[in-house]
């Protein structure tokens, strides 16, 4: 397995344990025969419940432009999108939504058959989530900020799903984003799967997907303001939540990410003043941090409220991922204008910030892997951070950022560090 070190080098983190299985990484890692031994049932996938006082509800959008295609998408003559908009709803006791849609399931168990574990070693399709599909909107929790959310390089939407579940029943509206030929498949309402077509993780290649990161975001940005406006952006005129856009609030926008997200929304924030307030979750600001090809963001800064939340360790010394250590990451500091904080989980690691930081112990518990291999597997993807406190603090900071920066409710949880939450340090 190629370590995080080897791509925090050469890809800037911006791949770092991007694979089509990442959410799946620790459990592929097993060999055959201990599987065989040790999983004798599926295992379901359940997130952790939100703590916000309000349930969750969520809608896909299939987003089209028109105006564009891909850069390396030959054929391609317009840019469809799908969106997953996570919403404050209310609790009418309805079914819970399926985790992953049936092409990423499908990737997913592939992965499991090529080292030799059975397809059915998890249940995608028993599962759920916290959420309900099509729910009604939360009569008393507009109007509801928005977030963009715009996960790492082949990653799917739906693996970060313990915190767009969250900052839902936090009271905020999140929509996260898929991106078409980089995200692992993409599976659109008419049955269409699209799958990922990199051609290679050269710097050349990453700009190009940034570029197009960028453009999407704003695509999603803009169709939340015509949802706003009473219109229904989604190209097929699906059916939406009754209320669901006089709930939001266009005006007050903030866009977070993880990895190649992360840089998606320092970038977004240089071309769009409709945002005011971004997170990158250890995503790096560079192309490539040997070859010093760094990206805009990191020679300009930012004028906005920035939150910068790195783990573990990165680069071929291994040294911490914070901006003392990392040159990117102390260019994009210092360029900034507008106010940063930065925060650092040193016992966590790069997937930390993904669903596969509360996949572990449940993949522990139903498979009962062991041994060297397991353990070093855990370690280089998650780390040695406990899982329901890495968890917890990564919310809590998530919605204090937010709340104070779209709310403006002022949260002394960002004025230093917590008791509650010991795993986080902060970067002065």
């Amino acid at each position: 397995m190629v370590t995080k070190q080897w791509f925090s080098t050469h890809r800037g983190r911006l791949l770092a344990y991007g694979a089509a299985a990442a959410a799946l990484a620790v459990c592929c890692s097993l060999p055959p025969a201990v599987a065989a031994l040790t999983a004798p049932d599926p295992v379901r996938l359940a997130p952790p419940e939100p703590t916000g006082p309000h349930a969750v509800g969520r809608v896909d959008l299939h987003l089209v432009d028109e105006d564009r295609g891909h850069p390396w998408a030959e054929g391609v003559e317009q840019r469809e999108l799908m969106v997953t908009l996570w919403y404050p709803a209310e609790d009418d006791g309805g079914e819970r939504a399926r985790y992953v849609p049936d092409a990423v399931a499908d990737v997913l168990a592939g992965q499991l058959e090529q080292v030799g574990l059975s397809r059915g070693a998890v249940d995608f399709a028993g599962s759920s989530t916290n959420a309900v599909d099509g729910a009604g909107v939360a009569a008393d929790a507009g109007p509801l900020p928005v977030l963009l959310y715009s996960p790492g390089f082949n990653q799917s939407r739906h693996q970060a799903t313990a915190h767009l579940e969250e900052l839902a029943s936090q009271g905020y509206a999140v929509a996260a984003v898929d991106h078409p030929h980089e995200t692992s498949a993409v599976e659109f309402p008419d049955g269409r799967v699209v799958r990922d077509s990199v051609p290679g993780g050269d710097a050349p290649t990453l700009r190009s997907a940034l570029r197009t990161r960028v453009a999407d975001l704003r695509l999603v940005l803009d169709a939340v303001t015509e949802l706003a406006g009473g219109g229904n952006p989604d190209a097929g005129g699906r059916t939406l939540p009754e209320g669901l856009g006089e709930a939001l609030d266009p005006e007050r926008v903030g866009v977070f990410g993880h990895s190649a997200g992360g840089l998606a929304a320092a970038e977004v924030m240089l071309d769009d003043d409709r945002v005011d307030a971004g997170a990158d979750l250890d995503g790096s600001i560079a192309y490539h941090i040997g070859d010093e090809d760094w990206a805009e963001a990191a020679l300009r800064g930012v004028d906005r409220p920035f939150l910068l939340f790195g783990a573990g360790r990165s680069g071929p010394e291994g040294k911490p991922h914070t901006s003392r250590d990392a040159p990117d990451w102390r260019m994009f500091r210092e360029a900034s204008t507008g106010p940063v904080l930065e925060l650092h989980l040193p016992e966590g690691e790069h997937m930390s910030f993904t669903d596969l930081q509360w996949q572990v112990p449940q993949l522990q518990e139903g498979l009962r892997p062991g041994g060297p291999a397991w353990e070093d597997t855990v370690e280089g993807a998650v780390g040695a951070v406990d899982p329901d406190r890495s968890v917890a603090a990564q919310r809590a900071y998530l919605t204090a950022f937010f709340d104070e920066h779209l709310r403006g409710v002022e949260r002394p949880l960002l004025d230093g560090p917590s008791s509650e939450h010991p795993d986080v340090v902060f970067v002065d």
